[in-house]
């Protein structure tokens, strides 16, 4: 996202060039991402057909063979017909995966992956129509264009093409890939701006439409980007078999005050809202984004940033209707919070939005990845049981899915990861993320450039030195999570009062120095979180976070003869390991009473007429690693909430004594 000079924003990103991730996580995932995941997503789209698809459509529906043979699948979409394999939006997966070899080779040129997207941009090209209308789905089957936007997902896949082309233009230089996507661009301006319609039940053509505006200065895209906001939301987009909330279409934007229906499509939808709104000056708009996003946050997410509470729809559910074990949380609907809280940071400045980035970034998303960076969660909940099976599935993560939305997602959100570390606001640049990185800000009275060196989120110490500066004084802004509750500041090794301002951020102000240093320290002691108690299904439990890092009990980590669903925990018992066996990172041991089972056959129901829920328990240790390095090992058994061991109520004092009660 990079805004244009006229657009109501309070920050704005470094812009191409102005970060380089060096090391630490972030940079260790955007290697793998490189070395593993692409070229395993760039075998996938000839394995599943994705190419094929692309192939047939230059020649279009063969005789004969006419829509009828296409038929609606499971999530709406529909599929097959005339050789075409897949879902309506196979597309997409080509588009996610040509924008995340774009950011790659902005990053270091690579032969074969700049090979493989000149030979699809060049089929692209091949299989774009004369008017610039280009889906293989409809290409192929012969269904008529744009008569069942409810399901087709033709724009959708349209504004995938359109986000890969920017990422391209802006990474490489190259344009013909752009060109592609504003020869669709201008069809679809043609054939909606102004014409009413034209609303996919999946969005994200909204905010592609914005950011190819940004990057050309047609006005025509933010002119039909805003038309599919502002005209949303009054049951026109058909019925896709899963009702009108379902699509977002059940309330006119500007007054929704919450989020329902499909997670996905609500939070890309969100982006789009708020591109809409920050190039417009709208400000009724983005406060009905920034309110919702409020509601979610504080009411519909999970304690991984996770969204989405049901399986039923890929669906938002109601306020506080959280369940760890059927949370959803779909791994895309993590990526769409992260760019719809991005897009609220820039346009106000607020730290809580970098604040949820985070928490998304190193938990629900990080999750979703294999440590191979080879298997793929689409679902992300917060408990296995270890006899867990889903539809024959037993919850771990695949190498590939037949609605592969989930794994060229991951990857091109991993490759642009530098575009989220910094922003610049007047004479000062903030820090949003902690990592190895370096960053060149361009500041009013000129650059300011820094290395920051640190092994967060293992630690909480970072070290900013200065490699250039203007002549003038300039401000160095450190996030201040909101978790953390001890910070001190050193320049230069000398002690400095920090002082963190009611945005969140701590701001030291000076005439910058080559080698100048800016240490900033903050306590990432382990700590209890205990959730709140209209959570009905996390009534009574607890969890364990250290930094910015939520984590997680694996029956794997526990005592041989400890069954985890046995164990509770026994607050203010934490203590952290220094060893990071396998790699995982730093172990967490918590003390923990494990519960004494009767004999098998002695207690015929779950249930008892004492409040203990466990009975008997004996002292224990329970052991936590990070949830994002969940499911590695042998698949057994997970949980981040524990409940908390309750002791058993106290004897009655005996009759007679001071402290019985009265009679009567």
């Amino acid at each position: 996202m990079q805004p244009t000079l006229s657009a109501s924003v309070a920050h704005r990103p470094l812009g191409g060039g102005g970060a380089r991730l060096t090391g630490g996580l972030l940079a260790d995932w955007q290697e793998r991402n490189r070395a593993a995941s692409l070229p395993l997503a760039v075998r996938q789209l000839d394995a599943a057909g994705n190419l094929a698809n692309l192939q047939l459509a230059i020649s279009g529906p063969a005789a004969g063979v006419g829509p009828a043979m296409a038929k609606p699948g499971a999530d709406g979409a529909w599929v097959g017909g005339a050789g075409y394999r897949g879902p309506a939006f196979m597309d997409s997966d080509v588009y996610k995966t040509l924008e995340a070899i774009s950011w790659e080779m902005g990053r270091a040129p690579e032969a074969g992956l700049g090979a493989f997207a000149g030979d699809v941009t060049a089929l692209l090209a091949k299989a774009q129509q004369p008017d610039g209308y280009l889906n293989s789905w409809v290409q192929v089957t012969g269904r008529p264009r744009y008569s069942h936007l409810e399901y087709s997902h033709e724009l959708y896949c349209a504004g995938h093409l359109i986000q890969a082309a920017v990422a391209n233009s802006r990474a490489t230089g190259e344009t013909r890939l752009l060109q592609v996507a504003r020869y669709f661009a201008n069809h679809l301006v043609d054939t909606f701006l102004g014409q009413g319609g034209g609303l996919d039940g999946h969005p994200i053509v909204e905010t592609a439409l914005a950011e190819l505006y940004r990057e050309t200065g047609e006005a025509g895209y933010l002119a039909l980007a805003a038309q599919f906001v502002t005209t949303r939301g009054h049951s026109t987009i058909g019925d896709s078999g899963f009702g009108v909330r379902y699509l977002q279409d059940h309330q006119p934007v500007r007054e929704s005050v919450t989020e329902v229906g499909h997670a996905v499509r609500a939070l890309y939808l969100e982006a789009g809202v708020a591109d809409v709104a920050v190039e417009n000056g709208d400000a009724e708009l983005l406060a009905s984004s920034i309110a919702r996003w409020a509601d979610m946050v504080g009411n519909k997410s999970s304690l991984t940033g996770g969204i989405g509470s049901r399986h039923s729809g890929e669906s938002f559910g109601d306020a506080f209707e959280l369940p760890p074990d059927r949370a959803y949380n779909e791994t895309c609907a993590s990526i769409a919070a992260f760019q719809w809280s991005w897009r609220l940071l820039l346009a106000t400045g607020e730290a809580k939005y970098a604040d949820h980035m985070e928490r998304l970034l190193y938990n629900g998303f990080a999750a979703a990845l294999s440590t191979d960076g080879q298997r793929f969660f689409y679902v992300n909940p917060l408990q296995r049981r270890a006899d867990h099976f889903e539809e024959d599935d037993p919850g771990r993560r695949r190498q590939w899915f037949s609605c592969a939305c989930c794994p060229p997602n991951i990857m091109r959100l991993t490759a642009s990861l530098g575009h989220y570390v910094a922003t610049v606001a007047g004479p000062v640049l903030y820090l949003q993320l902690l990592t190895g990185c370096e960053l060149t800000a361009q500041l009013p009275d000129g650059p300011l450039g820094v290395e920051v060196t640190t092994r967060y989120p293992w630690a909480g110490t970072a070290e900013i030195k200065v490699t250039a500066a203007p002549a003038s004084e300039s401000g160095l802004a450190v996030r201040i999570p909101s978790w953390a509750s001890e910070v001190s500041v050193r320049v230069n090794g000398r002690p400095r009062a920090g002082r963190t301002g009611p945005d969140g951020y701590l701001v030291v102000t000076r005439r910058w120095q080559p080698g100048d240093v800016l240490s900033v320290t903050m306590d990432v002691t382990p700590r209890l979180t205990y959730p709140s108690r209209r959570i009905d299904a996390l009534r009574g439990t607890a969890a364990v976070e250290r930094g910015p890092l939520v984590y997680c009990f694996e029956q794997a980590d526990q005592p041989a003869a400890t069954d985890l669903e046995d164990l509770a925990l026994v607050p203010g018992s934490l203590s952290e390991e220094a060893a990071e066996p396998d790699g995982i990172g730093p172990t967490i041991t918590v003390g923990a009473s494990a519960a004494v089972l009767p004999p098998a056959g002695l207690s015929p129901v779950p249930y008892a007429t004492e409040p203990d829920p466990s009975g008997p328990a004996k002292a224990a240790t329970a052991v936590a690693i990070p949830y994002f390095q969940w499911d590695n090992r042998d698949g057994r058994a997970m949980r981040v909430w524990l409940p908390l061991h309750t002791a058993p109520p106290a004897a009655p004092p005996p009759a007679g004594s001071p402290d019985a009660p009265e009679a009567g």
